[in-house]
């Protein structure tokens, strides 16, 4: 159907057509104008109108089934199964479903937002003069009304399937994002605030492998131990050594200076959390005469004479302390977890 079989009263109402200019010797180059505006099917025929909403209200309902369709995935489809894809080969079945579904969400919502614009918004040439950077108050009531106008010709008040269903599929998009930010990982609960030590855990040197003893302890030593039961092996090995790593030393009792520090040790031998308060890495360095151990790291300096507080560097808080004992048969023990959590602080800590 053309503008030629509709009857002029049923033709949108023509603006006023742009004057060309004419060159001379003061303009050499003449305005072309604008061409003479040919009118979309969908202006002259309701019908046509009505096919076009329909198909944007089709694509944003298919992105709003995309995105619903996004989040069933992430929470059905196992991360570890693989699906063939012809002729890709195979590839991972969540990682597909999400990138697939997301594509779709994104796509539909832009293909309805173009042909929205294409077949049902206004697309008359307007021609407009040049002006000065610094609006007047006309231009601002000008750019108002042709906003005003705009909207109007949008039809999104009159045309309610199309304005519902793009308010729903800009509305259900976001949704992919929030799901996502559930691969930031599980919550770590009270993880963080205890390890493997125990009440009556023995303390395994970490090079031997074989329990403490007192006598093992020698003054000025610096000895490095794990809980009974930890093994290089373990899955999960370096992730409790992590919070466990134990570091033991044995001073003079008259030369510790913290009264629970000297209540919680054995005979002089304390023993404190190998990992740094300020970004987690691990002490190793002792120095005998004055009792202070350093972190390679960033040099944050721990007085083990008196409650291991921080006298150096950028550690915020002293190293936590493990309350041991001897057992029965003579070994060091554990008289139960850390009081505190170990390592660099965290957001719930308190």
């Amino acid at each position: 159907m053309s503008s030629q079989d509709i009857p002029e009263e049923n033709l949108p109402a023509e603006q006023d057509a742009t004057q060309v200019a004419v060159a001379d010797e003061k303009h050499p180059f003449a305005d072309p104008g604008l061409p003479p505006h040919e009118h979309r099917i969908q202006d002259i025929d309701e019908r046509a109108a009505k096919r076009s909403e329909r198909t944007v209200a089709l694509l944003f309902t298919v992105s709003m089934l995309a995105t619903v369709g996004f989040i069933a995935s992430y929470v059905a489809i196992p991360h570890d199964k693989s699906v063939f894809i012809f002729p890709i080969g195979h590839l991972n079945a969540l990682n597909f479903a999400l990138g697939l579904t997301l594509g779709a969400a994104l796509f539909c919502i832009g293909a309805g937002a173009v042909h929205w614009a294409r077949t049902l918004m206004s697309d008359v040439e307007i021609a407009d003069e040049r002006h000065a950077i610094e609006a007047t108050p006309e231009v601002k009531a000008k750019v108002m009304a042709d906003f005003k106008q705009g909207a109007k010709e949008s039809a999104l008040g009159r045309r309610k399937l199309i304005r519902n269903t793009m308010f729903g599929a800009l509305a259900l998009f976001p949704l992919s994002g929030v799901v996502l930010l559930r691969d930031l990982g599980p919550l770590p609960g009270t993880k963080l605030r205890h390890t493997l030590w125990s009440k009556g855990k023995l303390l395994v040197n970490m090079n031997t492998n074989e329990p403490l003893r007192p006598s093992d302890v020698a003054v000025g030593s610096l000895t490095f131990a794990k809980p009974e039961g930890l093994e290089e092996h373990d899955h999960d090995f370096q992730t409790e050594i992590a919070k466990a790593a134990l570091m033991i030393v044995r001073l003079q009792p008259n030369d510790i200076k913290d009264p629970q520090e000297l209540a919680w040790s054995h005979e002089g031998i304390v023993a404190y959390s190998k990992i740094c308060t300020h970004v987690g890495c691990p002490i190793s360095l002792y120095e005998q005469q004055t009792h202070h151990v350093l972190c390679p790291c960033h040099q944050s300096t721990f007085d083990l004479s008196d409650g291991a507080r921080v006298i150096f560097g950028p550690a915020g808080h002293a190293l936590p302390q493990l309350r041991i004992g001897v057992n029965d048969e003579g070994y060091l023990e554990a008289l139960g977890d850390f009081e505190e959590p170990v390592g660099p602080a965290f957001w719930e800590r308190g």
